[in-house]
């Protein structure tokens, strides 16, 4: 019996080396432990503080999270890190009730939609100056997205903390569509308002920037490339304007500090560059220190951020493509509202990086802002 169990034990398959696995990840079990230790015991520490102060508190999952906790509550405590903090105000609706985040893990992540740091392991310091009132409050713009016209998708897939592509975007929405047998590709004669805000951006762009096409004809076969998204912009009811690029970002105050802003900034490499060719062309004596140099491209930069509270988007249009076709009158600029046409085959609209919609042609996106979407968040010194 003893020699049974000895072979069968020497048959049996080796269970795989998770450390090791983890490691080829340039990651460690013991590492995730303590990440996870940390984000655990900042929550703790932000429960017991505002049990403390006789407060009711409902500790919820990201994937317990929903309407009705948020109609429970009177303010929402967002614990985690700034994809915590959009995940938790596209449920918020009601522009009176308070979101404030709270970065668990500031080794790890920079949280710029949280309270300062300072506060991670201070929370009760925190609370004792929302009770005094010494601090401000402060309303955040978001963005809200009505979609018309023909093939539309209304089914959302979330997105969050999944970091999928926009190939893998698409090949979520199917699967969505599919295990939830919900119609698909309607037509809406009127513009409808989709069920999120975006805090930060919407994207618009094809799932592939770059792909191969096959068209048979006889009597050969032709291969054709296609690079960009293809789709008609209008900027303030202005006239439509036909364009390809590798998409289109629009941003909120609190999303210029984002995506948008890494999609616009300038390095001091381009800026010393363009300063040299204005030397050469104009005859000017401009000075290419590396202090000129550097307060030109912080100049720039700084003007690509502004306020959250303001009410105006940001919108950018990636690597344009200008030929005889399609034009770029304005690669980038701020807009009170921005309308967009698809003609694309395979594309997405996704929110926040968190909630992803089909956009394909024939559905009209119309963003902007409406007072009534505002998010109210707490600014501490």
């Amino acid at each position: 019996m003893e020699h049974k169990r000895r072979e069968r034990a020497e048959k049996r398959p080796s269970l795989p080396d998770h450390n090791a696995c983890l490691a080829l990840k340039g990651s460690s079990y013991n590492g995730l432990l303590e990440r996870h230790n940390m984000h655990t015991h900042n929550v703790r520490h932000i429960v017991d503080n505002l049990q403390k102060q006789g407060m009711e508190v409902r500790v919820v999952k990201r994937g317990e999270y929903d309407e009705d906790t948020v109609r429970w509550a009177d303010a929402i405590v967002s614990a985690g890190g700034d994809g915590t903090m959009l995940l938790v105000a596209s449920k918020v609706f009601d522009k009176n009730k308070p979101v404030i985040g709270v970065n668990t893990d500031p080794e790890r992540s920079e949280g710029h939609l949280c309270l300062p740091v300072h506060y991670t392991h201070a929370f009760s310091e925190a609370l004792r100056k929302l009770r005094k009132g010494d601090f401000r409050w402060q309303w955040r713009q978001r963005i809200r997205v009505h979609l018309e016209g023909r093939g539309i998708n209304p089914t959302p897939v979330d997105l969050h903390e999944q970091q999928l592509s926009l190939e893998q975007h698409t090949k979520a929405h199917r699967i969505t569509t599919n295990s939830q047998h919900r119609r698909t590709h309607e037509t809406y004669t009127s513009p409808s308002l989709l069920p999120v805000r975006g805090l930060n951006e919407v994207f618009i762009g094809e799932s592939l920037s770059s792909r191969v096409k096959y068209k048979s004809f006889k009597p050969h076969l032709t291969l054709s490339l296609h690079r960009a998204s293809y789709y008609e912009i209008s900027i303030d009811d202005g006239p439509w304007e036909k364009q390809k690029s590798s998409g289109l970002s629009v941003c909120t105050g609190t999303g210029s500090k984002a995506w948008s802003y890494n999609i616009n900034k300038l390095v001091e490499q381009t800026v010393e560059d363009v300063l040299e060719i204005g030397k050469r062309k104009t005859g000017l004596d401009i000075p290419l220190c590396e202090e000129v140099i550097r307060s030109v491209t912080e100049a720039y930069n700084e003007a690509l951020v502004f306020s959250p509270e303001e009410n105006q988007v940001f919108f950018s249009v990636r690597e344009p493509i200008v030929n005889r076709v399609f034009s770029n009158s304005r690669q980038r600029g701020f807009a009170n509202k921005v309308c967009v046409r698809s003609r694309c085959w395979d594309a997405c609209m996704v929110v926040d990086g968190g909630t992803s919609f089909e956009f394909n042609d024939g559905a009209i996106a119309t963003i902007s802002l409406h007072e009534e979407d505002l998010l109210k968040t707490v600014l501490l010194d």
